[in-house]
């Protein structure tokens, strides 16, 4: 009887598929994420599927494994080019999550537009005559820009919905002559001095590391929103509380932070107009269990020897041919 492969997780995936796997597989779900734990427990696994950060030395230890899979599409969690070199192939899950990264954008922009929060509780606490005035500085969202930094699935997606709610979209990306006819390319300082609402959705990478810097952000319009669903280190954050705090731009969201998990003392929390979340904006029970499918998927192909199409460093196979 041949010996059966083993899985490691680094965090549960969505029951149905665990089940799925361990019908095949070994499975070891890690009791937590830090690094010396996931180094111990990788030394005997032959496939790993991953929804946190990685050590960069996660694989010097590795010498059964043979797939590696992002539980969702941001590569930055995984050394890529240290798995590359020991010939480890790894696989993400490209529009995994883009309605739901797209929705909390759009939802993150309703909030601000409309503050429906503070009303309900003006009208709560200090009545109808106190709430009711409030609504009164709100704008339509046909009357807004939305710039747009990278468009990948999601900025696409995004300039879609964005379009049919009527909003003009301009767009900051490497290739603008890929761009529909009813999107302009932008220049990052057109952007950010024209736009209303900027979502943040590049990758994170040597190029977009501290892009939204604060000369960016000083051009922004002072009823203008920013929105960070990349990455921290894709924007300075002392700039963009320094705006707030001093009223130079009207609100921000941020999904992303420098350092994850916050711990609660970071200075975020005393920022007005702030919306922070920890990191869900790709969490929605649909593509939870979309991504825990296609995971389980991709793993199962790559372990009995499949050459998958969604594998990032293709050059493996090769180098094993």
């Amino acid at each position: 009887m041949s010996k059966r492969f083993k899985v490691l997780l680094t965090n549960p995936i969505h029951p149905l598929y665990h089940e799925e796997l361990s019908k095949e597989f070994d499975v070891i779900v890690s009791p937590d994420i830090k690094p010396d734990t996931l180094k111990g427990l990788i030394s005997g696994c032959d496939g790993l599927i991953v929804r946190c950060q990685l050590p960069d030395d996660i694989f010097d230890n590795a010498a059964h494994l043979k797939a590696v899979v992002r539980h969702g599409v941001g590569l930055d969690f995984i050394p890529v080019a240290a798995a590359t070199k020991k010939g480890i192939p790894v696989a993400n899950l490209p529009g995994s999550n883009t309605t739901a990264v797209v929705e909390y954008c759009l939802a993150a922009i309703f909030y601000f537009r409309r503050r429906l929060d503070l009303i309900d509780s003006a009208l709560r606490s200090q009545g109808w005559a106190k709430a009711r005035p409030m609504a009164d500085p709100s704008t339509e969202l046909s009357t807004t820009t939305l710039g747009i930094i990278g468009m990948g699935a999601i900025g696409s997606k995004l300039a879609k919905a964005a379009s049919a709610l009527q909003m003009n979209v301009i767009a900051l990306t490497r290739r603008p002559e890929t761009l529909p006819s009813n999107i302009t390319a932008a220049t990052k300082e057109e952007l950010f001095a024209q736009s209303d609402v900027v979502a943040i959705c590049c990758p994170l990478n040597d190029q977009t590391r501290g892009l939204v810097d604060r000369a960016s952000i000083s051009l922004m319009k002072p009823n203008a929103i920013l929105i960070n669903i990349a990455r921290g280190p894709v924007i300075d954050t002392q700039a963009v509380l320094d705006a707030l705090v001093a009223g130079k731009i009207a609100g921000a969201a941020m999904d992303v932070h420098n350092q994850q998990p916050l711990s609660g003392d970071e200075a975020v929390f005393n920022c007005p107009n702030l919306l922070l979340t920890p990191h869900i904006a790709s969490m929605t029970a649909t593509s939870m269990r979309g991504m825990s499918k296609g995971s389980v998927e991709t793993i199962k192909a790559i372990l009995n020897g499949v050459k998958v199409e969604n594998v990032v460093n293709p050059e493996v196979f090769l180098n094993k041919a």
